[in-house]
C-alpha cells in the first residue's frame, strides 16, 4: 500500500518565529495527552521540525 504524502514546502523561520510554533505544537501535543488522544500526527510534526538546522539571519 502505497501512501500519498503530496508536495514538501520549506519555510524559512527566523528564531523568532519559530520557538512560538514549537511551543505550539508542544502544547497541542500535551492538551491531546490530558483529554487520552493519540498524539501521532503532532509527534511526527515536531520532529520533522526540530530535525531541520537551524538558519540564522
Amino acid at each position: 500500500m502505497k501512501m500519498f504524502f503530496g508536495k514538501k514546502y520549506r519555510l524559512n523561520l527566523t528564531k523568532d518565529e519559530y520557538n512560538p510554533i514549537i511551543h505550539c505544537l508542544i502544547d497541542l501535543k500535551n492538551n491531546l495527552i490530558r483529554q487520552e488522544r493519540y498524539t501521532d500526527t503532532v509527534d511526527v510534526i515536531l520532529i520533522k521540525s526540530l530535525r531541520y538546522k537551524k538558519v540564522t539571519f
